[in-house]
């Protein structure tokens, strides 16, 4: 047999064989529309366990309404139609205030309705490059506006006729922002909170007319009390949700809301994620390069990213979370909303949940106009000025073995985030490249002890040297049974928290 032809037979054979192995591993990696295929194939990426800072914006119709207007809660729409069945004490009252205001302002809703309110929303000054590049300068490595909120207005190109295209800015929002975040290096994500809206405009529906163009944006084809039933609802649901990723390739998702379930939804939620993880895999030669976000505490936390909204963590989480926090005091842009969290504690919060496993989302609310307020700009700007000197203790950095230790106590939970004021006692760690980092979480005005670094503790290794980062000056420290003694360097860097970088032996 002639040898040449023999190595090329054999030659296809084998490649046939590998392909065919190819071929089954690809199939292997395609993820099913169940909760078990997920948690086995969910894998978060390491851009986003790198990134750690990212910036979310709500900015939609509310935002162009009076920015006078009392506390809505951030849900204008649904308020101003009065208080829903059920709803009690505060909730009521502002419900009543917000309407009695919108009558008032504008004119009785019967007449004066929400679909109204679209054009105010110009946008007439928005500059996304603008904005990613200064989120970009204070640390931020992605961005998430929202797509579409409770309203059922979408920020973006879409096939459902009350978007920002054809009404009120009448600019493709969603891509001007990826293509700003695409020019800087940052990642992109998109937040839909649409599953909400049939029971959001409620209230809405008594004023509303067969016929009219508002009939659609009011989901008045939908039952608001047994949508979630609906197969015409989840099915549109999906179909919107759908266009957003398949039109906008986004690399994160995040779905702040419920969706289709298995019950009585057909399984569409599962099936979107699973799709919008298997679209990523075709694309990246069976990788993953997206994530998926949502805040349902009650599924396993390795088929998703689990956003952990106005929330905190008292124990590092064995999967990345996400901490989103609002600076604006009210999501939407309003002009007297107050953001009770501090300036210094929304810093130490940051660097809590890092050391905790976590990523830190934090929400700015554009005005009507698109500029960004001097207020909530405050917050990324003091974020910024701790990582332009701490950031190589944060950036591609993981837990140690605990994350820190001090006299504040963190509760694990949602709606619970902390406001409370640290103390130099309050000490956070993280690691990365053999390196430990060391951060209090109050500018020190004494000698630091860090208990937990103790001779015979939990650090097993030698210290070789202490820097103090942001400092030119040599830092004198010392070992004991007691803990790792810093001392109080001459002057310290203007930064709400202190870091340390520690080399082990």
């Amino acid at each position: 047999m002639d040898m040449n032809r023999f190595g090329k037979i054999f030659s296809v054979v084998v490649l046939n064989v590998v392909c065919a192995g190819c071929a089954h591993s690809k199939q292997q990696l395609k993820v099913e529309p169940t909760w078990e295929s997920m948690v086995e194939h969910y894998n978060v990426p390491q851009w986003f366990v790198d990134g750690k800072i990212g910036v979310w914006t709500h900015w939609g119709v509310p935002s162009g309404t009076d920015e006078n207007r009392p506390n809505d809660g951030s849900h204008y729409g649904r308020r101003m139609y009065g208080p829903i069945e059920g709803e009690k004490d505060g909730q009521r009252r502002m419900s009543q205030a917000l309407s009695d205001f919108h009558t008032e302002r504008y004119g009785h809703p019967s007449e004066y309705g929400y679909e109204k309110l679209v054009p105010f929303l110009k946008a007439e000054n928005w500059d996304p490059e603008g904005l990613v590049k200064f989120f970009k300068d204070n640390g931020a490595r992605f961005i998430m506006p929202v797509a579409t909120h409770h309203d059922n207005f979408d920020m973006y190109d879409s096939f459902h006729p009350w978007n920002a295209v054809d009404m009120g800015p009448k600019r493709d929002t969603i891509q001007e922002w990826k293509d700003a975040a695409s020019k800087y290096g940052l990642k992109f994500g998109v937040s839909t909170h649409l599953y909400w809206s049939p029971r959001f405009f409620a209230t809405a529906r008594q004023y509303q007319k067969p016929g009219t163009d508002a009939w659609t944006l009011f989901n008045m084809d939908y039952d608001p009390k047994k949508y979630a039933s609906q197969d015409s609802w989840n099915e549109h649901w999906y179909d919107r949700c759908w266009e957003l990723i398949d039109k906008y390739d986004p690399d994160m998702f995040n779905n702040d809301s419920p969706y289709p379930s298995e019950d009585t939804g057909k399984s569409l939620g599962v099936k979107l994620f699973s799709d919008y993880i298997n679209r990523d895999l075709k694309e990246n030669e069976g990788k993953q390069t997206t994530v998926l976000s949502f805040k349902n505490g009650n599924m396993d936390r390795r088929a998703f990213t689990y956003n952990l909204e106005r929330g905190s963590s008292g124990v590092i989480q064995p999967e990345p979370w996400m901490w989103a926090t609002d600076v604006s005091g009210n999501w939407f842009y309003r002009k007297d909303a107050v953001n009770r969290m501090s300036i210094p504690v929304l810093v130490g919060n940051a660097v809590d949940a890092i050391s905790k496993n976590g990523i830190v989302m934090l929400n700015v609310a554009l005005r009507g106009d698109g500029t960004l307020p001097e207020n909530q700009a405050a917050y990324i700007t003091a974020v910024g000025d701790f990582l332009k000197t701490c950031g190589e203790g944060i950036y591609g950095s993981r837990p140690w073995k605990t994350y820190g230790e001090g006299p504040l106590e963190i509760k694990t939970g949602r709606q619970g985030e902390n406001i409370r004021a640290y103390s130099q006692e309050d000490i956070r760690f993280t690691t990365k490249d053999g390196n430990l980092y060391v951060f209090v979480l109050a500018t020190p005005t004494s000698d630091i002890l860090v208990k937990t670094l103790a001779e015979g503790g939990l650090l097993d290794k030698e210290i070789s040297g202490v820097q103090m980062l942001g400092s030119e000056e040599e830092i004198q420290w010392s070992r004991s049974s007691e803990g790792l003694r810093i001392e109080l360097p001459d002057s310290l860097p203007e930064q709400l928290v202190a870091g340390f970088k520690l080399r082990l032996e």
